[in-house]
């Protein structure tokens, strides 16, 4: 009876190692399709994985006949680009550093301006092309840049003979028995002594035909034996004899402004200003918190469109030169953060609108500021208008922008 359940015991334990044999080999199995499922799984999200963010971007060239502004090529931040003088800009005049490590836009380049397309020249001239000029051919008897003058069938006159003051008779005196006659400075003697007379010298047009230096900022006078040099209406000539210098008529107050609207200085004159916050429109709304900047009234919070306008919006005037030398800063933004709250991590600046804008771009000159440069000379009188707008970012999120409104008195006058 004892071996009887001896036998039962050792086979119930035979039965029981294979019971556990079977479970250790689907175990296995198992294990080893959970291992080559999470494989797959792993290698499919490898390739839906997105690639990190490229760090920057390739470098870009200045196009031929331009001007390229900006060094940076980092993720975020621009490139400008704008063409010399006699040249206008195909292509995209700023380029971004995308994420992706591409530049937005299209490659600029710089197309010649013909001067003669726009036929320049009257009374039957021939437009001549040259580099970054024209010049005109001018049939008798016309004459002038643009063949707009009708020439003077007499040569022109050295002296003035109708006023005695600029007629003088020579001095002469007797040598060895010859007689030896002489003008004063600023005279010359027209025929032959003894009957020749000293006639004044017009050293305004002498320096003007002969290309000599230039006498006078502005204008030359003719006087007996001399010249003075006079200014336009709001400039005082300086005590060179020769500058002139502008007559600020706010600070002396020489203005006519009411006393709602504020005197802005300008080359020979003035203007009177009254800056004026947008209309509301919708939930968009400004005060008015000093004489030139409006801030933005609080917006609802489901209003997108608000939280996209302007936070604040600045005014500025400028006055300029004629034809000031480029590349010319004009004008800086730069931002602050309020205290005990963390500022913006990255800033970017763009002309907003206004006439002309070709003849600017917007650079950074530190990681914080942004400049206005003026990339095309401004011939005046003329009044421009350009809005410079910047955007500020916390960790790539918008947090706020500010407008400023730039307008240039643009002189008649390079001084």
């Amino acid at each position: 009876q004892s071996c009887l359940g001896r036998q039962q015991l050792l086979a119930a334990i035979r039965q029981m190692q294979q019971l556990l044999k079977g479970q250790e080999t689907r175990f296995s199995e198992g294990l080893r399709a959970m291992r080559s499922r999470l494989s797959t799984i792993h290698a499919s999200l490898a390739k839906a994985a997105p690639e990190p963010p490229a760090a920057s971007c390739p470098a870009l060239q200045a196009p031929a006949d331009g001007r390229k502004f900006g060094t940076k090529y980092l993720v975020d931040h621009e490139v400008h680009f704008a063409c010399d003088p006699g040249f206008q800009l195909l292509g995209s005049s700023t380029r971004m550093c995308q994420a992706n490590g591409s530049w937005t836009g299209q490659e600029p380049r710089c197309a010649e301006i013909s001067e003669c397309s726009s036929s320049p020249c009257q009374n039957g001239g021939t437009c001549l092309e040259g580099l970054n000029h024209f010049k005109c051919l001018c049939p008798p008897p016309w004459t002038g840049t643009t063949c707009q003058y009708q020439a003077q069938t007499a040569p022109p006159a050295w002296s003035v003979t109708d006023d005695p003051a600029f007629s003088r008779q020579p001095r002469c005196a007797q040598v060895a028995q010859t007689q030896q006659c002489s003008c004063d400075p600023g005279f010359h003697m027209s025929g032959t002594a003894p009957d020749g007379i000293c006639q004044d010298l017009n050293e305004c047009e002498v320096y003007q035909r002969e290309g000599g230096p230039r006498l006078c900022a502005h204008a030359c006078v003719n006087i007996p034996g001399s010249f003075r040099c006079s200014c336009p209406a709001g400039y005082v000539l300086l005590g060179d004899g020769k500058s002139c210098e502008d007559i600020d008529e706010c600070s002396l107050s020489q203005d006519n402004c009411t006393s709602g609207s504020a005197c802005i200085n300008t080359g020979g004159g003035f203007q009177c200003v009254t800056p004026q916050c947008p209309p509301a429109d919708g939930h968009i709304s400004y005060v008015k918190t000093s004489p030139f900047q409006c801030e933005r009234n609080p917006c609802p919070m489901e209003s997108r469109s608000c939280h996209q306008a302007p936070k604040t919006i600045s005014f500025h005037y400028l006055p300029l030169p004629s034809k000031l030398q480029t590349p010319a800063p004009l004008f800086r933004m730069a931002t602050a953060a309020a205290p005990g709250r963390p500022g913006p991590d990255s800033l970017r600046f763009g002309i907003a609108g206004g006439n002309n804008r070709g003849h600017f771009v917007v650079q950074r000159s530190d990681r914080h500021t942004g400049e206005l440069l003026l990339v095309q000379s401004l011939q005046g009188p003329r009044t421009v208008h350009v809005d410079v707008d910047m955007a500020e970012y916390l960790d790539r999120v918008f947090q706020a922008k500010h407008l400023s409104k730039i307008t240039l008195f643009v002189s008649a006058y390079e001084f």
